[in-house]
Order: C-alpha cells, then sequence, then structure tokens
C-alpha cells in the first residue's frame, strides 16, 4: 500500500451543510485522510486506513486499577495493587506498548511529528466511548522546564489536548507543574523509577477539581502517574484515573 495516491472520500451528500461542518467538508475533499503507518487513504476524519486500525494491538484483558495486560479477561485486580494499592483509583489504556504502536509513540516525542498526537488522542477518545462518569479536568503529566525547554513541547498535552476536544472535557495544563528535574525513567527498575520521581510534582493552590484523569502517552511500572496521583490526592482531589494510550507490561521496567 506505500505510495499509493490517497483517493479522496466522497462527501456525505445527505449531510446538510453548515457553517460548522463547511470547513471540515472542505478539509475532507482538499486533504483526504492518509494512513500514517502505511501510506494508504485513511478512514473517514482519521489518519489511519481500515487494515492498521484492524491489526492494532488493542488491550483486551487488564488489571482494572493499572491496567496491567492479564492472561484472563474479566474485571481483576493485579497482585501488585493488592499488596500495593496506588494512588489512584483505575487506568484505562487503549493498547498494548508494543509495535506498531512503539513507532507512533516515539514518532511523536522524539521526531516532533504532531499527527500522531491526534491518531493517539482519537484512539483513546474511541476506547472511551460511551463513558458517562467521565471528569471534571485532564490533567497531562508535565516535564520539567528544562526538558521542555529541549523538547519544545510536551507530548502528553498534545494528545490529552485533542483527546478533551473529542471528549469535550476541559484541559488544565497549568494545575500541575515539574518542581524538580529528574532523570529519564528509561532503563530504570522499577525501585529506581520511583525513587526517581518521588516528590517530583507540585500541584497549584487552590486546585478545586474532584474528579481529573491523568494523561500519558506510556504507563510502564506507573511510578510517574502514581507520584502525580499522590499530589494530587494530597490537593483535594477524591477520584484520580489514569488514561494513557498504551501499558506495557511490568518485564520492560
Amino acid at each position: 500500500m506505500l505510495g499509493r495516491r490517497p483517493r479522496r472520500e466522497p462527501v456525505n451528500r445527505n449531510e446538510r451543510i453548515t457553517v460548522n461542518n463547511w470547513s471540515r467538508i472542505i478539509q475532507q475533499w482538499l486533504f483526504p485522510p492518509t494512513c500514517l503507518l502505511c501510506g494508504a487513504p485513511g478512514l473517514a476524519g482519521r489518519d489511519l486506513c481500515a487494515g492498521c486500525a484492524h491489526d492494532l494491538p488493542y488491550l483486551d484483558a487488564n488489571c482494572i486499577r493499572c491496567a496491567l495486560p492479564l492472561a484472563v479477561p474479566g474485571s481483576a485486580v493485579c497482585g501488585n495493587c493488592l499488596r500495593h494499592p496506588p494512588s489512584f483509583d483505575q487506568t484505562h489504556a487503549a493498547l498494548t506498548y508494543r509495535e506498531p504502536v512503539r513507532h507512533m509513540v516515539h514518532a511523536l516525542k522524539f521526531h516532533r511529528r504532531y499527527p500522531f498526537a491526534r491518531l493517539l488522542g482519537s484512539l483513546l477518545a474511541d476506547s472511551l466511548a460511551g463513558r458517562a462518569d467521565l471528569p471534571e479536568r485532564l490533567i497531562p503529566v508535565p516535564l520539567h522546564r528544562h526538558r521542555f525547554s529541549q523538547r519544545g513541547f510536551n507530548p502528553s498535552a498534545e494528545i490529552a489536548r485533542d483527546l478533551g476536544r473529542r471528549l469535550s472535557i476541559p484541559l488544565d495544563n497549568g494545575a500541575v507543574s515539574r518542581q524538580r528535574a529528574t532523570v529519564s525513567q528509561v532503563g530504570l527498575t522499577a525501585e529506581a523509577r520511583a525513587r526517581n520521581v518521588r516528590r517530583a510534582f507540585t500541584v497549584r493552590s487552590p486546585f478545586s477539581w474532584r474528579h481529573v484523569a491523568i494523561i500519558d502517552d506510556v504507563m510502564t511500572t506507573g511510578s510517574t502517574v502514581n507520584e502525580l496521583a499522590t499530589a494530587l490526592r494530597h490537593a483535594g482531589a477524591e477520584r484520580i484515573e489514569v488514561w494513557v494510550c498504551a501499558r506495557a507490561s511490568l518485564d520492560r521496567s
């Protein structure tokens, strides 16, 4: 499918033309969606083709507390969460962290390919479709100011921005700051990850949201989001969810 010229998706003639959707229809006609993974024509409104969408590693069986992939489907809590309950109440992950999801995350994070933020945000939004008890605010995991100046953007915030638009949930980008610079979590053990992010976050005062969702691209051991959830809990948050695009297995810690 690589190299094939994308065909234009036909405009729905039965769709009522309004001021609100006119620009979207024009954009769809002039710039038809193209799959970011293989270059084939994308599904309507998404830069992903039907074949690549079908082949994605969706997360089915997982711990309801930390979303750790489990062997048996059903509502269950993993042994680690039973022994050491995290500061957050629930985790929702759309995908498992393996190819091509790893490529999607790296393309955004290390190569500034912003269309992948929209794609990851849309996949996460789709996996949350039908939820009635949505949080008041989305809280992206913040970067330290030095890391932000080096990277120029926050991948979690880019994903959260698209996700919030699709689910009509406001984004609070300034609720939490990373007060301490931490080393990269890549390659660290679970214990080292926890030490690395300990007391790394501070919450703006006053903090008035009671139900929030922390947004991140990938969850591995959960150390970062757990430390952030602890800070939010101390600030008064009563229900804290974690929403991530992908969940990695603990053997990647």
